[in-house]
């Protein structure tokens, strides 16, 4: 029977109380401590929610934007930004905005923000020059780790992974970003022992760059990398969205991983190669709802579209979902869509035990059936 999880969840909260508590910290009108127990309340909410799914994801929470929260997690912080004076928070918000709260007269230069694919979504571009060094700072995702264990989930932590982490970066000097690898796998060696000590089985690594075109030199660091980090007793579910992985398929189904999540929205046959590819003892996760879509997803056309796969191995799929970019329910609107968060979940929950339970849109009962949505 295939396993649900989801890949992301909203951070904003079901009413943006995550945009208005920052807004309050920047003017100086809360402090940290209540900052954070508006972000503790959000991601205790969206622990909640995957009550019914076989995971929860940790580390898909972000104050500002997760590339920056994998900077500061890798120790990559610009210097400009490096103040022992001021708490680790406030450096943050120096890189993401010049400054962490608007009375301040000191303001820092901000890191630049570029466009997160093909959304509408920015991050800030991470820095690198040819003397940078790394270095593991996992508090945060320990917290989030600790929270959801408390709270008797299944923890599966998100980092988004080192080789799109270097190709979403800038070079400053001009030096070969690639370079970098070899002194950033360590760091992830460590992360992934860390994580171990805390039990966790699964751990999704995001490499969204593999469906971008890649130069023979980023494929092969994508072979040298995953190859070091297979030491790691964890399994790694390498983790792709946006679009098709195209020519770089047949690298993604030879990747010594546990199991792979691809977007099949717009090519469901992309699933079947892969399938045809990859080692049967592979865990396959598709993402096939569309999380930019506002209206309900028609499950019975999905399933039909993805049966077929379930008779060409014996695999055993995951189910997985991507709401980051669904901002909040729209229930508290006064509009006549379906649409939001709470949808998407549900779209999901009666995947689980699908043999069992009916969904109320007249889906079909069964056996062995897998539905996933993609990021975006």
């Amino acid at each position: 029977m295939a396993k649900s999880h989801l890949l992301g969840a909203a951070r904003i909260g079901p009413n943006r109380e995550l945009k208005f508590s920052l807004e309050s910290y920047w003017r100086g009108d809360i402090t940290a401590d209540e900052l954070q127990l508006t972000a503790n309340t959000i991601q205790q909410q969206n622990i909640q929610s995957t009550a019914d799914l076989n995971f929860t994801q940790v580390g898909d929470f972000s104050f500002y934007d997760h590339v920056l929260d994998t900077s500061f997690l890798l120790g990559n912080v610009p210097k400009r930004a490096q103040n022992d004076d001021d708490s680790r928070l406030d450096n943050y918000f120096k890189v993401a905005r010049g400054k962490a709260r608007n009375h301040n007269n000191c303001c820092t230069q901000a890191g630049e923000m570029t466009k997160w694919f093909d959304t509408n979504y920015h991050y800030i571009v991470p820095e690198f020059d040819q003397n940078t060094e790394f270095s593991l700072n996992p508090e945060q995702l320990i917290r989030q780790i600790n929270q959801a264990k408390a709270l008797g989930s299944t923890v599966k932590p998100v980092i988004l992974g080192p080789v799109s982490y270097l190709h979403l970066g800038k070079s400053k000097d001009q030096c070969d970003k690639l370079a970098l690898l070899d002194k950033l796998l360590p760091i992830y060696q460590e992360l992934f022992a860390v994580i171990e000590r805390h039990g966790i089985e699964w751990v999704q690594i995001d490499e969204p760059a593999l469906v971008v075109d890649l130069s023979p030199e980023w494929q092969l660091a994508y072979r040298y990398a995953f190859n070091a980090l297979k030491t790691s007793s964890l399994k790694i579910l390498l983790t792709t969205y946006f679009g098709p992985l195209g020519t770089n398929l047949d690298l993604v189904a030879t990747l010594p991983v546990a199991g792979i999540h691809i977007d099949v929205t717009h090519d469901i046959d992309e699933a079947s190669s892969l399938v045809q590819s990859q080692s049967v003892d592979q865990v396959l996760s598709l993402g096939v709802i569309n999380g930019r879509n506002i209206w309900k997803s028609d499950l019975t056309k999905i399933l039909d579209s993805i049966e077929p796969l379930a008779h060409m191995e014996t695999r055993q799929p995951m189910v997985s979902a991507k709401l980051l970019v669904i901002a909040r329910s729209c229930h508290s609107r006064e509009r006549n869509v379906i649409s939001g968060r709470t949808h998407r979940l549900a779209s999901l929950w009666p995947r689980k035990n699908c043999r069992t339970r009916m969904f109320n849109a007249g889906i079909k009962q069964r056996p062995q059936c897998s539905c996933t949505a993609t990021k975006g």
